[in-house]
């Protein structure tokens, strides 16, 4: 067994146990963890593949800001996940059927790549013009139209994200910017002359002072 073979092996049983231990961790920060060791070790692998591009893309934008963000997130809600273990295995039967066809349709796309023989040899300009440009112009023509549908849904994404956070709730505590910055001292701070509860001692005498 070659050398790449044996990497390629070790970095995908990382990457299954990973994958693994992200649904069956107790608590989400750990979870959260274990993906960013999946997101790794799936990097490690497109680089055997040599897809540079998608795994330091990979490495860029998923473990250095989506799961950074991610943790921060975690970390300042305090999930209780006491509450949601309850009614874990009401549910189990619905997930587990939910897995299994997505596990069946995953399986129907991705086992016709396994019956390919041996990859095709690189033309001279293929290997001139690099993994990311060919990458891109292969996305900017074939996938063009993908490429727009997936950038529309994004947007639309960000756009009830952020209309999600500006909508009036009656739990929130937000206020107006427009009264926050029009606001003076006398508004907010008021300040009250208060006689003392507590009257101060007498002054010692001359005779007790001399004791």
């Amino acid at each position: 067994m070659a050398t790449a073979d044996a990497l390629f092996y070790a970095f995908s049983l990382v990457l299954l146990f990973a994958a693994f231990r992200v649904i069956t961790a107790r608590t989400p920060v750990n979870a959260a963890l274990y993906l960013v060791l999946a997101f790794f070790s799936a990097a490690c692998v497109w680089m055997l593949l040599r897809a540079e591009f998608l795994a330091i893309a990979l490495v860029l934008v998923y473990v250095g800001a989506v799961m950074v963000l991610f943790l921060f997130v975690v970390m300042m809600l305090d999930i209780n996940t006491d509450e949601l273990r309850n009614s874990f295995w009401q549910h189990f039967p619905l997930a587990a059927l939910i897995g299994v066809v997505i596990a069946l349709e995953m399986a129907a796309v991705l086992l016709g790549g396994f019956s390919l023989g041996e990859a095709p040899a690189a033309s001279s300009a293929e290997v001139e013009l690099g993994n990311t440009k060919l990458l891109g112009i292969e996305m900017y023509t074939n996938y063009l139209y993908p490429l727009q549908i997936a950038a529309v849904l994004l947007l639309v994404a960000i756009i009830a994200a952020i209309a999600l956070t500006l909508r009036e709730r009656k739990e929130s505590k937000a206020m107006d910017p427009g009264d926050q910055v029009r606001v003076k001292k006398a508004d907010r701070v008021r300040l009250v002359r208060l006689q003392p509860t507590v009257e101060a001692a007498p002054p010692p005498t001359s005779g007790e002072a001399q004791t």
